[in-house]
């Protein structure tokens, strides 16, 4: 009785695992084709090029801080290196549609950290990346500061509507470029999406 149990309960774990890994979703693959690796400095590039270069930090408008999250305008600067933190800490590469954080990996001038965080802009009555945000402690106060990367058109596209917070009222959105006043700024909903790759810094 016991040989034929053990067997039996060997298949229903293999059965378990796998469905809770394809359930993660695939990894995110990096410009190489390697999977991208949370807590490894990468560059945001677009996919589409001659129409700006990778994502960086500015000052937007007439504010100083906190510093925007734009696209460089030049295709030739890849902009700042990031790196991101799933919200399942366990998970040591970044899968599509997984809860992240996005950290940028440079010092501010801000007192302000470099982790992005959702924020509604009123000179373009459109939400835009700021940062400012909280590492991990996912709950209502920190919903704003989680970030997921989207297939699309076999690409990917950077989306905000995290599913870390049950009985929380979340917006959703695909993120695109704006120009305003000479600046490159990333807006929820756009004409876009943004089609982007990542190149390991």
């Amino acid at each position: 009785m016991k040989s034929s149990y053990l067997p039996l309960c060997l298949i229903l774990l293999s059965i378990s695992v796998n469905s809770s890994a394809a359930d993660e979703g695939a990894a995110v693959v990096d410009i190489d084709g390697n999977p991208v690796q949370a807590g490894v400095d990468y560059y945001i590039l677009p996919v589409i090029r001659g129409r700006g270069g990778g994502l960086t930090l500015s000052s937007t408008g007439n504010k100083t801080c906190p510093l925007d999250v734009v696209q460089e305008p030049q295709e030739v600067d890849n902009g700042l290196p990031l790196t991101f933190h799933p919200a399942n800490s366990s998970q040591g590469v970044v899968r599509v549609s997984a809860d992240q954080n996005f950290v940028f990996s440079a010092a501010s001038v801000c007192v302000q950290s470099t982790i992005w965080t959702l924020q509604f802009d009123d000179s373009i009555s459109n939400y835009i990346i700021t940062t400012g945000g909280v590492e991990g402690n996912y709950g209502r106060q920190t919903v704003g500061n989680w970030f997921r990367i989207d297939e699309f058109d076999s690409d990917y596209k950077i989306v905000h509507c995290p599913g870390v917070c049950d009985t929380c009222r979340v917006v959703c959105g695909d993120f695109d470029v704006v120009v305003q006043d000479g600046v490159r700024r990333l807006v929820l909903n756009g004409d876009g999406p943004l089609k982007v790759m990542f190149k390991k810094a």
